[in-house]
């Protein structure tokens, strides 16, 4: 989906006059004198008429224990339609929650029904939101605490109102909704080849106090897949790697980083989208493991996610014969969500469904049974449908015609009003600018964020110490390459970036993008601009056996000038530059990663990353040219 957020002001704390600021609950305008906890406590416990006092015990991380016996009393007073509303989760265009953009409301009337996310909310009392930049909910810290609020107040002022679950994806490296000035880490795959339990605790820890204090309390990360499929277009570089223990004990880590900063994680793609050449985007892809492979390969992940306390487990959109032939996706089968998720896993915590707008669970039935069939098969979350009128209809039809039982949906709203309950959603739901100042985007989570991706920059080639670049030597330095489109809220483009950070650095760098597939004419202005450079360097990206990239690092390596390619997605794309002397991978093209790839190529940091997945021959897939574990150092 495309990233059409834009920037908007955050240099000023004053609060803006958007209907979510001014009131007498708001955490905003409370904190900011200084006196947040009693008005913001008061108005959740008012608008839960006084049950939710009791409802859990605070604790100073959000976690908290749930007390069912008052849980299932809110449950007890719910209507049906109030019961078929928790279990959604859904987009909603605007930056605000009650006075969005002319052009969000239109998208929202034409998409959804309603004008806004408070009448989202009244018509459906959907229990969560999920924000996208494409859908303008991210312009900045501020204002996506202020859209939070907004929220949380018009859920909480319903009849029997309930806080609202506020996700996103922020993975970090190729998916993430939230950009700058927050704190941007380095992506899953970098992560794995940085090798650190540490690091990765310390990445959900900081991402999670950050998206807490812009009201965001779901994080559908991290990405508990095993990417075992080099061709993997939907995962790839968004798993921690092919070794499914280091997989496992970097989820673990993370989980544990995001929960204890109150922001429910979430494992996913169960049962396993690592070896897929399909995208469920687009298509239906079919997993061709055996039950015994999956038990050695793509569970371990997730039963250490379990392990790990996780409070929500994502399905995905494929066929997996060797748990359920009967031809249904993951997403809609009983036999993997119940039967082994539930029962042989032991998970009780919430199950959600990805995005039901995906082409992998809309090809074998409409999108008026999808719901239905998903909450039949054990998930008690469901997100993002292309028609929440439709869905939300479905499911209460299926209630009131005998297919789904009232009793069915009470044990899933049970569980999410536990995940709630657990992140303290009852006791403190609200952001405020205060906590944002002081924890978003801060001097010292940017300078860890670099630490730690420095950690990860992977040297695998360097014949006769091509690497370091020397800047009295190699003053002039070209970055040519391909510029893809930047990850959400970084500064891009690519080459840009690295030739801003070397020239920082102390060389004297010119950009020149050549893109994902240079002419003839592109190569032959490279190979002249080459000429007069001291030394060059690639950013490659997804290179295959008939891309162009080839042709213009071979042409570059010709002028005889030192050449440095960096793959800035893949490693794989080493394979296919069999003649380079120097090679790296960043596992992303995200600014903290480029300049870790700068100060490695300057020689101020020495690489320490290592493969976390296995690089074939390009000329030979069944032979391995650098194995798990290969990374070089100066």
């Amino acid at each position: 989906m495309h990233d059409s957020s834009t920037g908007s002001d955050t240099s000023t704390g004053s609060t803006r006059n958007t209907g979510e600021a001014g009131n007498a609950g708001n955490a905003g305008n409370a904190e900011r004198s200084g006196s947040a906890a009693r008005p913001s406590r008061r108005a959740v416990l008012a608008a839960t008429a006084g049950l939710t006092a009791a409802l859990t015990v605070p604790a100073t991380a959000h976690a908290a224990v749930p007390d069912d016996r008052r849980l299932r009393a809110l449950i007890s007073r719910m209507t049906l339609e109030e019961k078929v509303g928790q279990l959604f989760v859904t987009r909603v265009y605007g930056h605000s929650a009650t006075a969005p953009d002319q052009a969000d409301i239109d998208a929202n009337l034409k998409e959804i029904g309603v004008r806004t996310a408070a009448e989202l909310i009244e018509k459906y009392r959907v229990g969560g939101i999920i924000y996208f930049a494409w859908a303008h909910n991210t312009r900045d810290p501020h204002q996506i605490a202020d859209l939070s609020n907004g929220i949380q107040r018009a859920s909480l002022d319903q009849p029997r109102g309930l806080p609202m679950l506020i996700a996103t994806d922020q993975e970090h490296g190729a998916v993430c909704r939230i950009g700058k000035p927050a704190t941007l880490f380095p992506g899953a795959m970098a992560i794995g080849a940085g090798r650190s339990r540490s690091d990765a605790r310390t990445l959900g820890r900081i991402s999670g106090a950050e998206l807490r204090a812009m009201g965001v309390n779901q994080d559908y990360s991290p990405d508990a897949d095993v990417n075992v499929n080099p061709a993997n277009p939907v995962i790839g570089v968004r798993s921690f790697g092919a070794d499914p223990d280091a997989v496992a004990a970097l989820v673990a880590a993370e989980v544990k980083g995001y929960q204890g900063a109150g922001v429910a994680a979430t494992a996913k793609h169960f049962p396993g989208h690592g070896d897929t050449a399909v995208d469920s985007h687009y298509g239906f892809p079919v997993i061709t493991h055996s039950r015994a492979l999956w038990e050695e390969l793509d569970a371990v992940p997730f039963r250490a996610a379990i392990a790990a306390g996780i409070d929500s487990i994502m399905t995905a959109h494929i066929q997996f014969p060797a748990l359920d032939d009967s031809g249904d996706p993951a997403t809609l089968s009983r036999p993997i969500l119940t039967g082994i998720l539930r029962e042989e896993l032991g998970y009780d915590g919430v199950v959600i469904t990805d995005s039901l707008g995906m082409q992998g669970v809309r090809t074998k039935y409409g999108d008026d049974r999808v719901p239905v069939l998903a909450l039949r098969a054990g998930v008690d979350q469901l997100l993002n449908p292309p028609s929440l009128d439709v869905a939300w209809h479905a499911v209460l039809k299926a209630v009131q015609d005998g297919e789904l039982t009232e009793a069915r949906l009470d044990e899933s709203i049970l569980r999410i009003l536990r995940l709630k309950a657990r992140r303290g959603l009852f006791d403190h739901p609200w952001a405020s600018h205060a906590r944002v100042d002081r924890t978003v985007g801060t001097k010292a989570h940017l300078a860890t964020a670099d630490r730690i991706a420095e950690r990860t920059t992977t040297l695998l080639v360097n014949e006769d110490g091509t690497l370091p670049f020397d800047r009295r030597a190699q003053r002039r330095l070209l970055v040519v390459g391909a510029d893809p489109a930047s990850p959400s809220g970084t500064t891009g483009p690519p080459t840009g970036v690295l030739a801003a950070a070397l020239t920082d650095l102390g060389f004297t760098a010119t950009a020149l993008p050549t893109g994902t597939a240079p002419s003839a004419a592109t190569i032959d202005k490279a190979v002249t601009a080459a000429r007069e450079a001291d030394a060059v360097v690639v950013a490659t990206y997804n290179v295959t056996a008939s891309s162009t990239q080839r042709t213009l690092v071979d042409r570059l390596l010709a002028t005889g000038r030192p050449v440095a390619v960096l793959a800035l997605r893949n490693p794989y794309d080493v394979a296919h530059v069999p003649s380079v002397r120097a090679c790296l991978s960043s596992y992303c093209w995200t600014d903290v990663e480029l300049r870790a790839a700068a100060r490695v190529i300057a020689g101020r940091v020495t690489p320490r990353g290592k493969l976390p997945v296995p690089v074939q021959r390009a000329d030979d897939p069944k032979q391995v040219l650098y194995p798990i574990g290969h990374g070089l150092t100066y």
